[in-house]
């Protein structure tokens, strides 16, 4: 297993487990609003969607590799991640997580956590954009569970404690996606404090 590999492997689960701690917080606060037109119980559903699309898509081996890279992949899905069906799909998952949706979260953790940790990184699996690596796949699930934690821990008014490692790779993720997309300028802007319209790497 490669430093690296290894590096990728850790943010994530740590991100996983930084997750279900905070989901654990919720309480009685599930239909409490969320994120944009999410309850907390969609936000969680659809933030649960990040450990379970792993499972999913190392379920459908991959032939080639058609997106090289997690910069690739935000820019084949920015369409999609725009989209109704998005939304949709994050009430669908908050629903299927049942009567104790924290549980269920910590379930999915545990068998996706294991799942990952006897990969390699070189598995080819089948994503939304396309034949990917998983090593090229994990750094945006992490991603997005850090961003999608961190507006959890907003919604339940809780400390924004995003592990170290997870931080580490997602700001690494954001730094690569504004340099691609020619946003390196609004970005060094907006972390020193600059005042922004709209500002997103995505």
């Amino acid at each position: 297993m490669s430093a690296e590999w290894d590096d990728a492997r850790r943010a994530f689960d740590d991100a996983a487990q930084w997750f279900v701690e905070t989901a654990a917080q919720v309480g009685s606060r599930w239909e409490r609003p969320g994120l944009g037109e999410w309850d907390v119980r969609a936000l969680v559903g659809h933030t649960s969607r990040s450990l379970l699309t792993v499972e999913a898509y190392l379920g459908r081996p991959a032939g080639t590799v058609e997106v090289g890279s997690a910069v690739e992949y935000y820019r084949v899905t920015s369409a999609l991640a725009a989209g109704a069906a998005v939304a949709e799909r994050g009430r669908e998952a908050g629903a299927a997580l049942g009567a104790d949706p924290a549980a269920a979260v910590a379930g999915i953790a545990a068998r996706v956590l294991a799942l990952v940790g006897s990969t390699d990184g070189t598995e080819l699996l089948t994503t939304i954009a396309g034949g990917m690596r998983l090593a090229d796949y994990l750094p945006t699930r992490t991603f997005e569970l850090a961003v999608h934690t961190a507006d959890l821990a907003t919604a339940l008014g809780r400390p924004l404690d995003v592990p170290a490692t997870a931080a580490t790779a997602s700001l690494r993720l954001v730094t690569d996606l504004a340099v691609a997309g020619g946003r390196a300028g609004p970005l060094l802007l907006a972390a020193t404090g600059r005042p922004t319209s709209d500002f997103s790497v995505l």
